[in-house]
């Protein structure tokens, strides 16, 4: 049996399904820390019964080798009586943990970090940010006293503490600093004595456009130097401070045209505060294109957008005006190529905003404001809602006539930029059913086409992420593969950072699709992609994604799913249990929990999690769960199961009917 070990927290041991394994008392843990502390070197006896007591007691050698046995049994229980220990060995006068290089948390950790020091930003951020992720605590914390790992916990926290600067100067070289910035004050909270993290702040601040505050920063960091330690601060903080105040080029890796911008942006906003008075109606119709291209950035911007819609739709509510009202919605015309929304109750709020608003609209005119509010509707509609899963639920109904009716009133205006929000909120309501990648590559092209047409950028980026979707679930990777490539293409030209996070997935997939990467070359591109989620400011698109993508990855190659229970799988939860109890020996639990599975919702995943169904559904027997997978995966029978979401893939759904319809069969047959 593989063991792991924990330090970097609560001292612990893992069997290889990631269980616990009980290691008894304080004492026992405290002899397999301080043999972990020695590095696979001997501890003599005597030096053992030094460090577990400050007074030896009559008796403590034999009480260490008590410790030992039982630890003993406990991390190898498999070893048949009186054979030799293959972990916790006896050599000359004491005792080694013969762990392997990875077993231990603390010593993967040191090599993460070590090589994330040789990577290009990038992968040096996915390896930092998991290897960080191991920490579940203060390292060997319940020995805090202990003179032995005193040594040991003090440099395991000053590598931690490298990570974590390493980790935001990734960000930083990523073009990431608002990201950087809430690890990064929390980190100079906890230790204000480490210069290179208040600088690392401050430079993330200013390029962040919080100049004022990256000030600031420096400020309070010169004042805790000198009054708590009596030292001025080192040249980096005093170079970079005059460098802000001198608006160096170097500061930012996207200055020189930038800066010339800069100055533009500043003059033009201070222009516009002094002549719109701060109640004009004009600013909220202002505030929400400015909003529209803040949410396009990523990160905060998305987050920052998202909530500041919100309150752009109320006030222009509360004015009373519904032509106002239906203009300050339909601004937001971003352009959205997932299916789940990242707040749903934000959702809700904008779809009866816009319900209203279009009851208030007068009879007569304002046909392009319908068309935006119903375009607003069918998006923000998408997938099935939450409470409607249990009960067997579909697309709203509402969502698929409004998309429906903006489609018809946007063709009729001969108004392209109109067209193609429509388009988009058809797109978000062609997931009645399997099997639909055909409509939805049409959609696509239209939209490239439109969009390349009129200059719409974002639309046109859109078009190309819908065709790459839709190619994948078809199979068709080169076709794929050239829309990634354009997507990106316009997304260097036009900084628009997010859609690298969707690109960089697909290369994850396509990479599981050609069969021909090792399962861990395929498993390590997924978690780089990952890694582009983390501060992305879409949740719905972030929560489980990871695991589930792994889990395919793992049902794809006939492997069973993880038996842990420490994985978060986020929403994807009730389809997973299933196979994870089937993993875990647990047939009857299983049983249950697929006859509590809802049906998928109808996004891009649908088709995805009806095949995990299936697939627990086959090893279960359970026929009446057979015959809805089969129903329901019948129409996308020439697809990918979840190719169709550029993310990840189960393979043809082919197979998967194929196993419903045999065991489905063989089931009849015997009764």
């Amino acid at each position: 049996m593989r063991v792991g070990f924990g330090v970097l927290g609560p001292v612990t041991a893992w069997d290889g399904a990631g269980s616990a394994i009980a290691t008894k008392g304080p004492r026992h843990r405290a002899v397999l820390a301080r043999l972990i502390v020695a590095r696979r070197r001997v501890v003599p006896v005597t030096r053992l019964v030094e460090d577990l007591w400050a007074d030896p007691p009559p008796g403590a050698v034999g009480a260490v080798r008590t410790f030992v046995a039982a630890l003993r049994r406990a991390l190898e229980p498999e070893r048949p009586p009186r054979a030799p220990a293959g972990l916790l060995i006896t050599e000359g006068p004491g005792y080694a943990l013969r762990a392997e290089p990875d077993a231990v948390d603390a010593w993967r950790f040191e090599r993460a970090v070590a090589a994330a020091a040789t990577l290009p930003p990038d992968a040096a951020l996915a390896r930092l940010e998991e290897a960080l992720g191991w920490w579940r605590g203060p390292a060997y914390a319940e020995f805090a006293d202990a003179a032995w790992a005193r040594a040991e916990r003090s440099r395991l926290a000053e590598l931690r503490l490298h990570a974590i600067e390493r980790r935001a100067e990734a960000r930083l070289s990523l073009g990431l600093a608002a990201e950087a910035v809430p690890d990064l004050d929390a980190h100079v909270a906890e230790h204000p004595w480490r210069e290179d993290a208040w600088r690392l702040l401050a430079l993330a601040l200013y390029r962040a456009g919080r100049q004022g505050d990256a000030l600031a920063v420096l400020r309070r960091a010169r004042t805790l130097l000198v009054e708590q330690l009596g030292v001025d601060p080192g040249p980096g903080l005093r170079r970079l401070e005059a460098d802000i105040l001198a608006h160096a080029d170097h500061l930012d890796p996207l200055a020189g045209a930038s800066g010339a911008a800069g100055q533009v942006w500043a003059r033009a906003a201070a222009a516009y505060d002094r002549t719109v008075a701060s109640g004009a109606r004009a600013r909220l119709e202002s505030t929400v294109g400015l909003l529209r291209s803040l949410a396009v950035t990523g990160g905060g911007g998305l987050e920052a957008a998202r909530l500041h819609r919100v309150a752009a739709i109320a006030a222009a509510e509360e004015l009373g005006d519904a032509a106002l009202t239906a203009r300050v919605i339909g601004a937001y015309d971003v352009p959205a190529i997932w299916t789940r929304a990242d707040d749903p109750e934000q959702s809700a709020a904008v779809v009866a905003a816009a319900e209203r608003t279009l009851t208030a609209l007068p009879p007569g005119g304002h046909e392009a404001a319908r068309a935006r509010l119903l375009a607003t509707i069918a998006l923000e509609s998408r997938g099935t809602p939450p409470h409607a899963l249990r009960a067997r639920g579909t697309p709203s109904a509402r969502g698929v006539q409004a998309a429906r009716q903006a489609e018809r009133i946007a063709r009729g205006l001969d108004d392209p930029a109109l067209l193609a929000f429509a388009l988009n909120g058809v797109f978000m309501q062609t997931f009645h059913r399997a099997g639909l990648a055909s409509r939805r590559d049409g959609i696509g092209a239209e939209l490239v086409t439109l969009s390349a047409r009129h200059d719409l950028v974002t639309y046109e980026v859109l078009g190309h992420l819908i065709r790459l979707q839709a190619r994948g679930a078809l199979a068709d990777f080169p076709g794929a593969d050239g829309h990634a490539a354009a997507a990106d293409r316009l997304a260097e030209r036009h900084e628009l950072p997010l859609v690298g996070v969707f690109t960089r997935w697909y290369r994850a997939l396509r990479l599981a699709e050609t069969g021909r990467a090792p399962v861990a070359e395929v498993e390590t591109a997924y978690r780089k992609a990952a890694a582009r989620l983390d501060g992305a400011g879409m949740p719905g698109l972030e929560h489980g994604l990871l695991p589930l993508a792994l889990l395919c990855l793992r049902v794809r190659h006939g492997r069973q799913a993880p038996t842990g229970e420490r994985t978060d799988w986020g929403p994807y939860e009730p389809w997973v249990r299933p196979l994870v109890l089937l993993a875990q020996g647990r047939r009857d639990a299983a049983g249950t929990a697929l006859r509590e599975v809802p049906d998928p919702p109808h996004d891009l995943l649908f088709e995805a999690l009806w095949c995990l169904t299936a697939r627990a559904a086959v090893l279960l027997g359970d026929r009446a769960t057979i015959r809805r997978a089969h129903s329901e995966l019948a129409p996308a029978a020439g697809e990918l199961a979840g190719a169709g979401s550029g993310l990840l893939s189960l393979g043809p759904v082919a197979r998967y009917l194929e196993e419903l319809a045999a065991t489905g069969s063989a089931g009849q047959e015997g009764r």
